[in-house]
This record gives structure tokens, C-alpha cells and sequence, in this order.
């Protein structure tokens, strides 16, 4: 049998814990208690009634007449008790007589009878009872006293690693902000708990990968910016040159380095997070058939269902047409465009994106399969859909194909 979710946490696992430590303690010291004083209250009540039937013993030899609570072969002496007494012994035993606790002392009498003496045993079972009771509810009380006590101690101490585990979520989502700040890490004075390390420790790794990314931000923006100049230059010298394959050679990968370059532009400034939306009223079907028009590329438009949203054009076209041209790029014909609502999905039919892109999304400047190309593409288009509010996925379909699916807000 699975266990509930809740079984699994901390506090829980705390309360169970704790539950049974206080019951297996309190059980013990409620057996040796009840032990101990029923051991004690027995022996004053065995004293007792040894005491009453020595004294009978003697009356019975001085033919006297006996007491009240001492009989010859009385009415409800135990069997046990009997047949220890004609063997020539005495002996005592605790037993019901009329309903009531009865401490029983026997001896023999003479050859086969046998002489005893019953003392009430009422007040000593009661007192044996009650105790057996209060220790119930010590017990009890003292379970529930340090179940609270611990439930707020573990409450502390879970309230704390929840926080830390809501900062390390806002973290690995993109917040590079986010930090614990326990106070216990600020004040030496105060005793440092593995809670507090813990929180340490997550603070420093997000302020060190912060300052990493930033660097790297900063060198691709750098580098994007200073390659603008001189690729500028070079691109005004390819055209002066004379027409012919070298010159087309030149003039290719010149484009191509332009397009990397304000690829790389593009990255940094998205990186930033300072990128502003300039929103309209756009007919989603008719935007799509004008992606794919300026692609220039055999794509196939299916509006099932049209829209109107609310959203920058731009930035949308800029996804679809990544999509497109990453369609044709990578996959293989027929590319289709399906507009269905707010949902649009780009699908080919190729071998399909690449497992780690599926799992974990486009990483730049990674490729698998002998393709060519940056990983930039997609790397833009998750970005630009992110400044949209939208949500962009990558998976395959079962009969073979990428597919790649836009959802708007």
C-alpha cells in the first residue's frame, strides 16, 4: 500500500517518531510503576493475612472459636490454594469471594481438612486500579504536552527548509535575485544550525552563478557590439568586389556572421530581462500566413479555428518565423503551420528533436546530429515567447516529426 504524500514529510516523520519514543517511555514507567506498587501493596496484604491465619492457627489448637473472617474448608477457597495447604504448606493467593477481591492465607488444619482466612482485598485492588488509571492519563497528558512542543520545534525548522526549498525553485525558474536571507547567518553571535548552513550556502551558490551569468552576459553583448563595426566594414568591401564564386563565398559568410552577430544581440538583450511589449490586436491566422510568406519556404497553413489576440507582432512573428526556418533547417517536408485558437503548432517531418532538447529545452550553441547551425533559433524564440507571457514546447510525434507548439496567454 502506497502512503498518503503527507506521510513522507518531515513534521510527520517528527510526530511519528515522537509519538512512539513518549509511548514506549511512558509504557515502561507505567509497568514498573504498576509493578512496583502492586509488588509492595500484595506483600502488606500477604503480611496481613499470614499474620490473621498464624492467629487462627492458634485458636484452632487451643480449641478456641475462630474470627469472623477464619473458616475450616471455607465456601470459595481456590482449589490451588486447598490442595497446597493438604500437602502441608501454607500459602496465600488474591481471588473473587462473592464478588469481591479476596487475599486468601491457608495452612493445614489436621489430616484432610484445611484451615484459612480471608482478608479484603477491595481497598488495595482500588488503590491498584486508580494508579493504573492516573498513569493512563499522566501518560496521555505528558504524550500530548511533548507532541506540541516538538510539532513547534519541527514546525520551525520545516517552515525554514520550505522557504529555502521556495528560493531554490525561484532560482533554477530564472529569479537570480532570490535569497534566503536567514538572519542566523548574519549575526555570528547567534548558534548557527545545518538549517541556517543550508541557507548559507544556497545564497552564496545563486549570488557566485549570478555573478558568472552576468559576466557572460555582459562578454556575448560585448563581443556582439564590437563585431558590428568592423563586419559592417567587411560587408561594404564584399560588395565592391568582383562578381564571381569567391565573391559569393565571401558575401555568404559575411551574411552569415552578421546574422550570428545580431543573433548574439538579440540573446543579450533578452537575457537583460528589460525587453517591453508594444501589444495590438492581431488576426493570428492572417499573421501566420504572413510569416510564412517572408520566409519564402513551402509551409502548409492550416487556421482551424482563427483568433484575435492581443500581442506584440513583432516579437511573435520573430518566433514563428525561428520555428519555420528551424523546420526547414533541421526536419524535413512537408512543414505544417496549424493555427487552432491561441494555439499554434509547427510541425515537419523529420527525425525529430533531439532528447535533451525535449527534456531541458534549446541550449545554445548546441547541436546534435551532424546538423548545422548555433541553437540560436529556438534559444530566441523561447525567449521572445517568455517576454510574450507565452508558452513555448518541443516534442515529437509518434509517427515521426518535430513538433513545436506555441500557446498564447
Amino acid at each position: 500500500m502506497r502512503l498518503p504524500r503527507w506521510a513522507g514529510t518531515l513534521a510527520a516523520k517528527s510526530a511519528a517518531f515522537i509519538t512512539v519514543m513518549c509511548c514506549a517511555l511512558a509504557a515502561l514507567l507505567g509497568v514498573l510503576v504498576h509493578v512496583s506498587v502492586t509488588d509492595q501493596t500484595v506483600a502488606q496484604a500477604r503480611d496481613q493475612a499470614l499474620s490473621r491465619l498464624a492467629d487462627a492457627t492458634a485458636d484452632f489448637q487451643a480449641g478456641d472459636a475462630l474470627g469472623r473472617d477464619a473458616g475450616v474448608d471455607p465456601y470459595g477457597l481456590p482449589p490451588r490454594l486447598r490442595t497446597l495447604a493438604l500437602a502441608g504448606d501454607r500459602g496465600t493467593m488474591v481471588s473473587d469471594a462473592d464478588g469481591r477481591p479476596t487475599m486468601w492465607a491457608a495452612g493445614p488444619a489436621d489430616r484432610d481438612r484445611v484451615l484459612a482466612v480471608a482478608v479484603d482485598y477491595s481497598q488495595q485492588a482500588h488503590t491498584i486500579a486508580a494508579l493504573d488509571h492516573s498513569i493512563l492519563w499522566s501518560s496521555a497528558l505528558a504524550i500530548g504536552a511533548t507532541l506540541l512542543v516538538g510539532a513547534f520545534a519541527v514546525t520551525s525548522v520545516t517552515r525554514r527548509l520550505q522557504g529555502t526549498a521556495q528560493v531554490a525553485r525561484r532560482i533554477s525558474a530564472g529569479d537570480l535575485d532570490a535569497r534566503v536571507d536567514d538572519p542566523r547567518t548574519k549575526d555570528p553571535s547567534r548558534p548557527q544550525d545545518e538549517v541556517a548552513a543550508v541557507a548559507a550556502a544556497l545564497d552564496g551558490m545563486a549570488a557566485s552563478l549570478q555573478g558568472k551569468l552576468l559576466s557572460e552576459q555582459r562578454f556575448t553583448a560585448d563581443v556582439a557590439h564590437e563585431l558590428r563595426t568592423p563586419l559592417t566594414g567587411l560587408h561594404a568591401a564584399a560588395e565592391l568586389l568582383p562578381p564571381g564564386r569567391p565573391t559569393e563565398l565571401v558575401r555568404d559568410r559575411v551574411a552569415a556572421l552578421r546574422t550570428l552577430t545580431e543573433d548574439l544581440l538579440e540573446i543579450s538583450r533578452l537575457d537583460t530581462g528589460r525587453e517591453r511589449l508594444e501589444t495590438d490586436a492581431e488576426a493570428l491566422g492572417a499573421l501566420a500566413e504572413r510569416v510564412v510568406r517572408a520566409s519564402g519556404t513551402e509551409t502548409e497553413v492550416k487556421v482551424v479555428r482563427d483568433v484575435w489576440v492581443e500581442t506584440d507582432r513583432r516579437r511573435l512573428e520573430r518566433v514563428l518565423g525561428n520555428l519555420v526556418a528551424n523546420a526547414h533547417r533541421h526536419g524535413r517536408g512537408p512543414v505544417v503551420l496549424t493555427v487552432e485558437g491561441k494555439e499554434v503548432t509547427v510541425r515537419d517531418h523529420g527525425g525529430g528533436f533531439p532528447e535533451y532538447l525535449v527534456a531541458h529545452g534549446p541550449q545554445r550553441f548546441r547541436t546534435e546530429g551532424g546538423t548545422k547551425g548555433h541553437g540560436l533559433g529556438l534559444t530566441i524564440a523561447v525567449g521572445q515567447a517568455e517576454v510574450l507571457g507565452a508558452r513555448l514546447s518541443f516534442a515529437n510525434a509518434v509517427d515521426g516529426g518535430a513538433v513545436a507548439t506555441l500557446t498564447l496567454p
